[in-house]
């Protein structure tokens, strides 16, 4: 293989790792496989996704979104959950950023390893602490591999692709942008700080509930997914939705580049640095190829139960039910499917 065919190759095993490393892997067949070292994966395979805002190295990166793909051992189907960024728990002490051990938020996690120097942070070791602490929750011992993705990445993929299509399950308004797209007003004594907790005002976009499948723009896409307030929910509606978006970007890069194998390199320059690929003992060519020959279904999508945690009525985070502990166990005792099954409820 030429060496630009190999760059290309690392290029989509981390567009691959951004859509879980799992249903996107339609687009390989496009493409001869890479030239490296087989992984022949055993038993259950886990991998770990973190959106965070893109907010550069100077400045501690928070995972506004933590989800998990399962993949059994038998390999009938991938199970996709999420963690709720405000779950409430102990993150353990970490020498290589200098923070020590403490309960507190779980999207901190990423934040107080990433320290590297002053004002300096790295996300892959801020992966590693979070990493860590999912698996602390789950009772999974180790991600086979994962990424790391700001939003930004997100909306240039949607864009790329010419829009995303997906259903829009419920009433979902803006807190962020006005109609046309733009950010909305902020509230005079909210100016120039992060403070206020909602300090937006005026008009809002608004996402009416369809029961057949809408066409976002890249904006709309992001925007949709980043919505909690006013949801019946809350953060457990937004996270079903940006599991939505990544089972919906997954099937429309597969088809996209399938039908017209020319827009492969734009899907995955789309990406840029916006992405971090972490494949454990495996780079992200290897990651590809084990992938493409799994020849996964489409993705399942699980919301695990859970509730707001007050104290004498001020807002502390969230807690998980205990079917959710009952779920870990399910997926740590690779029986995942005959607990869904079990429980249809918890599936979207």
């Amino acid at each position: 293989m030429t060496r630009s065919g190999k760059r290309l190759w690392a290029r989509l095993g981390i567009a691959v790792g951004s859509l879980l490393l799992v249903p996107a892997v339609g687009a390989l067949a496009v493409l001869p496989p890479p030239s490296v070292p087989a992984i022949d994966p055993h038993g259950p395979v886990n991998f770990l996704l973190v959106g965070i805002d893109p907010r550069g190295t100077h400045t501690k990166p928070l995972a506004d979104t933590i989800m998990i793909a399962h993949i059994p051992s038998n390999r009938r189907g991938v199970y996709l959950f999420s963690l709720p960024r405000d779950l409430v728990v102990g993150i353990h002490a970490y020498p290589r950023s200098g923070s020590p051990a403490q309960r507190t938020k779980i999207n901190a996690a990423m934040a107080l390893g990433s320290r590297v120097g002053p004002d300096k942070y790295d996300v892959a070791q801020g992966f590693d602490l979070l990493s860590r602490t999912v698996g602390s929750v789950t009772g999974i011992r180790k991600f086979d591999a994962g990424a790391v993705l700001n939003f930004e990445g997100f909306r240039k993929l949607v864009s790329v692709l010419g829009g995303v299509t997906m259903v829009i399950d419920q009433d979902v308004v803006s807190e962020h942008l006005k109609p046309d797209g733009r950010p909305r007003d902020r509230r005079p004594g909210c100016q120039g700080h992060h403070k206020c907790l909602r300090p937006y005002v005026g008009v809002q976009k608004t996402y009416r509930k369809s029961r057949v499948p809408v066409r976002l723009r890249g904006w709309e896409a992001l925007d949709y997914v980043r919505q909690r307030y006013g949801l019946p929910r809350v953060d457990y509606d937004r996270q079903r939705h940006q599991r939505q978006l990544v089972k919906a970007l997954a099937g429309q890069v597969a088809r996209d580049v399938v039908a017209d194998p020319a827009k492969l390199p734009a899907v995955i320059g789309a990406l840029g640095d916006s992405l971090t690929f972490i494949g454990g003992a495996h780079g992200a060519l290897a990651w590809a190829g084990a992938v493409r020959d799994l020849r996964l279904s489409t993705p399942v999508s699980v919301t695990l139960p859970g509730r707001a945690l007050f104290d004498d009525g001020r807002y502390l985070g969230e807690q998980l039910d205990p079917g959710a502990r009952e779920f870990f166990a399910a997926v740590n005792g690779d029986r995942v499917s005959r607990y869904v099954t079990d429980h249809p409820s918890m599936v979207d």
